[in-house]
């Protein structure tokens, strides 16, 4: 890494005054080491470094702003800086400022910082603190859900940034304040088919949500009417029975012939997910049983081949086939499991994912097998040629 010597002359190129050459080599050289670990590593005792790169995001040279927003970028993704961007340099008044500016052109960028600082619990309670005193998290929602805020700037790492502020009780608090009317606004970008970024930092923020239980009967009642919104992408085009379909929500019913599941297995698994914290209570058990979510996952786990997936639809569709638990035991987020439950239970779990890594090394021995069968199919068929 640098001498002392050679960080004090890197000092010099990275000031303002610099010649927009000088600057450009030094910026470029400075995004070569920031993506490396050893390289950020060395920037984390580098904090002045790193100062002069972000006070140089306010060049006139737009190569030169770009470059220094790809390095913040990359530092950001290795949790050892985020207390030096955040702390030290102090980057989150700045980044907010510009965040609200329509016409920005970096926005995109500071998305992509803003969730990367948000990924690790301490680093984001300090976002979450700043972000409320300097925009405030219902300004965040309000430009994310303005179409076209930011013609520059598509701004989707919004999404998974209010992922990451959702994993905090007070965040979740706040979008599920029944007088603010936050989260409703999010719900329609489950089905957003532009970006799989925003659908899934949606989702993933809905989740987080749902772990609050004494929320679930808001969620679930017509104030919010959450269900719809998750259950719509992983409801297929397969005929169900009149009686079937009457059960359903309104929006599931008669669904047409070239209705399309949700395509990103990560996103249909947290979908699931979330349908299953929605049952952890006995009133959210018995409006998914009323609303046939069942018919819905059945035919979806007729569809699915993602193995994990098909595990979470699975325990799903127990919950909803299953009978209801003892008295005293209809919170499943609040019984306390005995020792030895829970040691059977952590067994059972690592037997179940013993057995899907089983079968996904089968599925890909299978695979190979049809790509080489395949291949020397064609390499026989040119032969004869």
């Amino acid at each position: 890494m640098l001498s002392e010597a050679e960080v004090s002359e890197l000092l010099q190129f990275l000031t303002p005054g610099a010649r927009p050459d000088v600057k450009g080599r030094a910026t470029d050289y400075m995004l070569g080491m920031s993506g490396h670990r050893d390289g950020c590593r060395f920037l984390r005792s580098a904090p002045d470094l790193i100062r002069c790169l972000f006070a140089l995001t306010s060049d006139p040279s737009i190569a030169i702003v770009k470059d220094c927003y790809h390095i913040l970028i990359n530092l950001s993704a290795d949790e050892t800086l985020h207390q030096v961007l955040v702390t030290e340099v102090q980057i989150l008044p700045v980044l907010l400022k510009n965040l609200q500016d329509p016409d920005y052109v970096f926005s995109d960028q500071i998305s992509s910082i803003l969730s990367n600082l948000t990924r690790h619990t301490p680093t984001c309670r300090t976002v979450l603190k700043v972000l409320q005193e300097k925009l405030g998290l219902a300004e965040l929602v309000q430009i994310f859900c303005t179409e076209g805020f930011n013609k520059k700037a598509k701004l989707h790492y919004l999404a998974p940034l209010l992922s990451n502020l959702t994993q905090l009780p007070e965040a979740r608090s706040f979008l599920m304040a029944p007088d603010r009317c936050v989260i409703q606004r999010l719900l329609p970008f489950t089905q957003y088919a532009a970006s799989v970024v925003r659908r899934g930092g949606v989702i993933g923020t809905l989740r987080n949500c749902c772990f609050d239980y004494t929320h679930h009967e808001w969620l679930l009642s017509d104030a919010v009417d959450i269900l719809p919104f998750l259950l719509l992408p992983l409801a297929g085009p397969e005929e169900l029975t009149e009686e079937e379909n009457e059960g359903l929500p309104v929006d599931l019913q008669y669904l047409p012939e070239d209705k399309q599941r949700e395509e990103d297995p990560d996103i249909r698994k947290m979908l699931l997910e979330t349908l299953l914290l929605l049952t952890a209570t006995k009133a959210g058990r018995l409006t998914l049983k009323e609303k046939n979510v069942y018919f819905i996952m059945r035919e979806f786990d007729r569809w699915e081949k993602d193995v994990h997936v098909s595990a979470a639809c699975e325990k799903l569709i127990q919950v909803l086939i299953g009978d209801e638990p003892e008295p005293g035991m209809e919170n499943l987020m609040e019984v306390e499991i005995p020792t030895d439950v829970e040691e059977k239970l952590k067994e059972a779990d690592a037997k179940e994912q013993e057995k899907l890594k089983q079968e996904e090394e089968e599925e890909e021995e299978k695979r190979k097998s049809s790509d080489a069968e395949r291949t020397e199919g064609e390499e026989q068929s040119g032969l004869m040629k």
